[in-house]
């Protein structure tokens, strides 16, 4: 019995190094590629692709982050800061994109405002015109567009955060000053919010870098498109590591600047009081600020919604293989199960080890096993693919030696890799609300109960599971959508036949038939709405 105690304990202490070893391992092999002597593969890459991508991906970067900047925190100060008509219902409403996948956003608008789309189709009729100044949505512009409405609600969720603790006090110090209003927000409300916004940028800056469906809509080329075609379509696996490598070295690259950056910056938080009363907007003031909000929720939401429904009903209504569909449902439900059922006890015992041995170590080794959000899926692909496939050719030669038993493909193309680049994708994204609900179990809890004869499982089962429920139930929710919605992990590590919903719409998309990929895109809004559901939940709490 002791020994068994002794068993349990060491893995207790062990949970967070072997998880931060799991995530690791995908880096490791994926980086190591760059000491593998492949001239011929870089001299094809630089003469062919290379310096395309890194154009691309520069400009693609450049414009998100500029997009999602100016419309983040527009949106967030007028509705932190001002009164004006239907500025309660915006202010929720406003993150509703968040639900939207960026690729369903892409293919909805080539479906409306391309060539032969219904918008140019209709005005070409109307106006007797080509439209020769009608701007060309299959291009660079087209692709940030999309992304900055797809993306802006992390900077305006954070940034309003930030304005919110500041209300009107901030424009009434820099008026103090004989500052006007515009001159206040640029040199002393902006400067203020400065780490949530630098927070909210940096997070689009990861989905701008990991994000495949989109720019494969508009089959616009950067380093998750170029690693999957070189993998998929010249069939060279060690091509796609090395792209794969250069990609991981500039995500690395951006976190270490980012962390730079924050360690400049230092501000002292004053003690949280009632928030300020708004600045009351009337006339047209009122009129713009409200028309801009509604055209950026009609563009980012509204407008995608109902196409998306229109064709799902036109497209079910005449010859939609319902049959088929409710397979690609059950694989996306039971892959999105399974993953928020491993992630989420992975997470649990981490915490637990992190509270029980508070040690140095311990900590480093849990943020280390929550990067992998930082990693794009292409990556984390490559990066499960390969060891999987040297254990895979290891083992097959030692069962063909001892036991002369030809076992064939053990975790190569089989559910295990797709679930291992799951729970290194999405453990952060778990993890906080875990670690969360953690937090509130303080050591008077533990010896109040202890003092009651409450020890061992019998305190986890009846005094922190249920502190513990909400915060487990969200991360849940969190790691379902997220799985439900994962494209190049899903794509890049599916075994045969296992399509999902995220692998019907890509399927679709790249023949052009946006009417088929209609009803599994209104699935998964209709799925994202679940976290967005939370947050507004907990943000009236």
């Amino acid at each position: 019995m002791l020994f068994s105690r002794y068993r349990f304990s060491a893995f207790w202490r062990l949970a967070p190094f072997i998880v931060a070893a799991l995530v690791l391992a995908p880096v490791a092999v994926v980086v190591s590629s760059l000491l593998a002597p492949a001239g011929d593969v870089w001299r094809h890459l630089l003469e062919t692709t290379l310096p395309d991508l890194l154009i691309n991906t520069f400009w693609l970067a450049a414009g998100v982050i500029s997009g999602t900047a100016v419309i983040g925190i527009g949106l967030a100060w007028f509705t932190a800061v001002y009164e004006f008509p239907g500025r309660r219902f915006f202010s929720w409403a406003l993150l509703l994109p968040m639900a939207m996948p960026a690729y369903v956003t892409a293919f909805v608008a080539l479906g409306l405002f391309d060539f032969t789309g219904p918008v140019q189709t209709a005005l070409r009729a109307w106006l007797d015109s080509d439209l020769s100044w009608f701007p060309e949505i299959r291009g660079r512009a087209g692709v940030i567009l999309v992304m900055t409405l797809a993306f802006y609600p992390y900077v305006y969720l954070l940034a309003r955060n930030a304005f919110l603790s500041q209300g009107k006090r901030s424009l009434e110090v820099a008026q103090s000053l004989g500052l006007n209003k515009m001159q206040g927000f640029f040199k002393v409300a902006l400067p203020m919010a400065r780490p949530w916004i630098a927070g909210g940028l940096m997070l689009v800056l990861m989905e701008t870098l990991a994000d495949f469906g989109t720019v494969a809509v508009f089959n616009y080329n950067t380093f998750t498109t170029a690693i999957y075609k070189a993998w998929f379509s010249m069939f060279s696996l060690q091509a796609a590591s090395q792209l794969a490598s250069l990609l991981i070295i500039i995500v690395f690259v951006v976190i270490v600047l980012e962390q730079q950056f924050r360690a400049r910056m230092r501000y002292a938080e004053s003690k949280r009081t009632a928030r300020a009363q708004r600045i009351a907007l009337n006339g047209w003031h009122a009129a713009l600020v409200s028309g801009f909000m509604f055209s950026v929720l009609f563009l980012a939401f509204l407008l995608p919604v109902m196409q998306l429904s229109y064709w799902a009903v036109d497209s079910f209504s005449r010859d939609y293989d319902f049959s088929r569909y409710l397979d690609f449902l059950w694989h996306s439900l039971s892959l999105s199960g399974m993953a928020a059922l491993i992630i989420c006890t992975v997470v649990i015992a981490m915490v637990y080890a992190a509270r029980r041995y508070p040690s140095a170590a311990t900590k480093n080794a849990v943020r280390i096993a929550t990067i992998g959000y930082a990693l794009p899926g292409a990556v984390l692909a490559i990066g499960v693919y390969l060891p999987l496939t040297w254990l895979d050719a290891q083992l097959s030669e030692l069962a063909l030696d001892w036991f002369q038993i030809d076992t064939g493909q053990i975790f190569q193309g089989t559910l295990v890799a797709m679930l291992i680049a799951y729970m290194i994708r999405f453990m952060a994204v778990s993890h906080y609300p875990v670690d969360s609900a953690m937090q509130r179990i303080t050591p008077s809890i533990d010896e109040a109960a202890m003092s009651l004869g409450v020890h061992g499982w019998a305190m986890i089962r009846k005094i922190h599971a249920p502190i513990l429920k909400p915060g487990i139930f969200t991360a849940a929710a969190l790691v379902f959508v997220d799985v439900m919605k994962e494209m190049p992990i899903t794509l890049m590590t599916r075994p045969f036949g296992w399509d999902t919903l995220a692998v019907r719409i890509y399927e679709m998309t790249s023949e052009g038939q946006w009417e088929q990929a209609a009803l599994p895109a209104v699935t998964l809004v209709l799925a994202g709405l679940i976290p967005i559901f939370l947050l507004m939940r907990q943000t009236e709490k």
